[in-house]
């Protein structure tokens, strides 16, 4: 099968080619192949994808899977309720 025809990231449509690509080009982090591809930033935040793309990270830098660090998890700071959503509907929102 082509790199082209393997989906990494599914959330944002990521291919093995494009992952191979950058590690390539020096990039080895999971933090710059999500800034660049937008890996595990999709809805599952790398739930699927997060470990295969460590493994290839791992294997492009010759190391053990262990040694590549995660994606860092910035979960939302609080909660926005429902109701203050549908109040800001009706306000004027200009200026």
């Amino acid at each position: 099968m082509r790199k082209e025809d393997i989906i990494i990231c599914r959330c944002e449509d990521v291919t093995l080619k494009q992952i191979h690509d950058l590690l390539d080009q020096g990039y080895t982090t999971f933090e710059d192949l999500k800034r660049l591809l937008r890996v595990g930033m999709g809805p599952c935040q790398a739930n699927t994808c997060g470990h295969l793309i460590q493994r290839e990270i791992a294997k492009h830098l010759q190391k053990p899977v262990e040694e590549v660090p995660v994606h860092k998890v910035r979960p939302l700071v609080m909660g926005v309720p429902l109701k203050k959503i549908a109040e800001a509907e009706g306000e004027d929102h200009e200026g």
